[in-house]
């Protein structure tokens, strides 16, 4: 810990750092281990500096944002985890909303409607951060950001500042050149068009309704568990195998929806990805399906 804390403290002040994180309180799954160091920078130029410290010390680091999508492993994380929450600055600029990377992707959307902006009422009830949703392509009731988004700033793996057009963001379902070149995003900027207050606001209030209605959201959990495999629903094939209400130790297939699996109350990491194991071996053992998990899984096993 003393090493950390020489390291970094000239690029963070004392309540940026927090040494044996708790990381259960920074997921929405509510579970995992410590993290080493947990780093919550103000600017772009402290990811910047940090990664660089990181690399020239050959430590490890990780990237977080909202935790909407993530799962930590009971062991927890060596190393350093950098969590972006703080760049959460949205603005309105012609037509566009240019958000920071730690931004929520919920409050895109609620500005867009606040300015009769419309293309965003997709995103009005996911979670996650502006940069976890660039990386995967997030979306949600036929639509995603890549219907959306104009361009992207990202820090490369190579410490470089660039922009990336739509076109070059190779957006794909669930995937990007984001993830691809283990890059972060820093800011996006998405191009909308004008529309009536009353019918984007419309879509917004159904999307909710259905949303809160079919989604176990009074649970701990990563949303949909699963990536949609082809030509098929995930929730359907977990449904079909009979594992609706399945359960280990603290963890479940909701009941509510078989895409999500729940924290029931108590559960270990363990618990969940043991679940998931099963509930791919049942799939692939009844209808020759695999699936893939769509929650982002970090952390080493408990000793």
């Amino acid at each position: 810990m003393n090493k950390y804390r020489e390291l970094f403290k000239d690029i963070y002040s004392e309540n940026q750092i927090e040494f044996n994180a708790n990381m259960s309180e920074h997921i929405y799954f509510k579970v995992g281990g410590p993290a080493d160091v947990l780093l919550i920078p103000k600017a772009k130029e402290q990811i910047v500096r940090t990664i660089k410290v990181c690399k020239e010390n050959n430590i490890p680091y990780y990237v977080i944002g909202n935790g909407s999508n993530l799962l930590v492993k009971d062991g927890g994380i060596r190393g350093v985890v950098i969590k972006l929450t703080e760049l959460n600055n949205i603005d309105i600029s012609e037509g566009k909303v240019i958000a920071e990377t730690g931004a929520l992707l919920k409050d895109a959307s609620k500005i867009a409607l606040e300015h009769n902006m419309t293309g965003l009422e997709f995103a009005c009830g996911i979670p996650g951060s502006i940069g976890g949703a660039v990386f995967m392509n997030a979306g949600a009731y036929n639509g995603e950001i890549a219907d959306v988004i104009e361009s992207a700033e990202v820090l490369t793996e190579d410490g470089k500042i660039i922009n990336y057009t739509k076109e070059e963001l190779n957006l794909g379902y669930r995937t990007s050149r984001v993830m691809e070149e283990k890059a972060i995003v820093l800011e996006a900027v998405f191009a909308l068009q004008g529309g009536e207050h009353e019918k984007i606001k419309a879509r917004v209030d159904d999307l909710t309704e259905k949303r809160e209605s079919k989604q176990p959201l009074e649970y701990p959990s990563a949303g949909s568990t699963f990536k949609r495999p082809e030509g098929h629903f995930a929730g359907k094939l977990i449904q079909d195998a009979g594992l609706k209400g399945y359960s280990i130790g603290g963890a479940a297939v909701s009941q509510k929806h078989s895409g999500f699996v729940i924290n029931k109350g108590g559960a270990t990491a363990k618990d969940i990805l043991d679940l998931i194991a099963h509930i791919q071996s049942e799939v692939k053992n009844q209808f020759g399906v695999e699936l893939h998990p769509e929650v982002r899984i970090i952390g080493e096993e408990k000793n």
